[in-house]
Parts: structure tokens; C-alpha cells; sequence
């Protein structure tokens, strides 16, 4: 795997700079909850600072990448918001040598999310929306108060996919269904 000065210096190049800071705020905070969960802190610092590679890339190159090297499912093409978490996985494997499944894995669904996520996974997933460094600190605040709670991991993802699922009915968008299914599992879940 290549070190983090060739990553951080292909990132400089490769995103904006509010999009750099953010992803340097990622992996900070990926680095924070893996330490609070007892997870991988190096792997989650790498997965933190990847988890983003391909976000400025354009729909039209995301789309090709998407059609020539990866199966994506149908549900996850609807919001083209969506589409640099696979690609990104894609980029961190073939540009970066990142051989890691849990880091490519969490890299790959930091966005939708997926049914049965590991720990690892949710607080990458977590990380991209709470970071200090661009995210609202009022919604953030709200999410680490939950994670130290009993079951916070599941009650802080299970309020991000009540956030999201009201801010894509709000701008009037498309819902993928695994989003839906990803917040009733998460229901029985905190609610059991």
C-alpha cells in the first residue's frame, strides 16, 4: 500500500480543498471512534482518508469506471451523490494497493450503508458524517451523545438514516430501498 504522504499529496491534487479538509476530518474522527470502540486506529485513519478519493471526479468518469470495472446495484444508481463510494473503493484498491476488505469494504458502502454492517463499517460511516471540520457541530454533537450511550453505535447510525431519509423526502428525491430496510433493521435493533 502506498504511505500516507503519496495519499495525502494525490488527495491535494485530486479533491477541492473544503472536500480535502473534510476527508482530513474523516480520518481524524475515524481514528477517534476506532479508539473508542476498540477497532483498528491505523485502519481506520486510512479508511477516514480514502473514503472520498473519487468525490471530484465527474459523473461521466464515475459512471465509466462504474460500467467497466464494478457491480453496482440498481438502487444505488439513483443519486448520483451516491456514486464515488464504490468507486472510491475501487481507486483505493487499484491506485493506493489498499488489499484490506474491512478498509475497501467500509471505503464502498460510507455512503448507503448496508444491512449488517460491522463496526468497522459504522464508524467509517459515522466518521464522514460527524467530522469537526465541515460538518453542522449541532447535528454532530447530537450523534456523539448518542454513541456513549448502551447500543450507540446503532442509535447514532439509526438517527444519521432518520436525518437523511427526511432530507431526501424534503428535496423531493428518490429513496433506495436499501435504505429503508437499513432503518427498519435498525429500529428492531435500538428498539429491542
Amino acid at each position: 500500500m502506498k504511505d500516507t504522504d503519496f495519499i495525502n499529496n494525490w488527495l491535494k491534487e485530486n479533491l477541492s480543498e473544503e472536500r480535502y479538509f473534510h476527508t482530513l476530518g474523516t480520518a481524524d474522527c475515524a481514528k477517534e471512534l476506532a479508539q473508542k470502540f476498540k477497532l483498528n486506529l491505523d485502519k481506520a485513519y486510512i479508511a477516514g482518508l480514502l473514503h472520498d478519493c473519487a468525490k471530484c471526479f465527474s459523473n461521466e468518469k464515475l459512471l465509466e469506471i462504474i460500467k467497466s470495472h464494478l457491480q453496482v446495484e440498481e438502487c444505488e444508481m439513483l443519486n448520483y451523490k451516491t456514486l464515488h463510494a464504490p468507486v472510491s473503493a475501487y481507486i483505493a484498491e487499484n491506485e493506493f494497493g489498499v488489499t484490506d476488505r474491512e478498509i475497501l469494504s467500509a471505503i464502498r458502502w460510507h455512503t448507503l450503508g448496508k444491512l449488517d454492517m460491522t463496526d468497522f463499517e459504522k464508524i467509517v460511516f459515522l466518521a464522514d458524517k460527524i467530522e469537526p471540520n465541515t460538518r453542522d457541530k449541532e447535528y454532530s454533537d447530537k450523534i456523539r451523545t448518542l454513541l456513549d450511550e448502551g447500543n450507540g453505535l446503532n442509535k447514532a447510525l439509526l438517527k444519521c438514516y432518520k436525518e437523511t431519509i427526511k432530507s431526501l423526502v424534503k428535496r423531493d428525491l428518490k429513496i433506495c430501498l436499501l435504505t429503508i430496510e437499513i432503518y427498519n433493521k435498525l429500529q428492531d435493533i435500538v428498539q429491542n
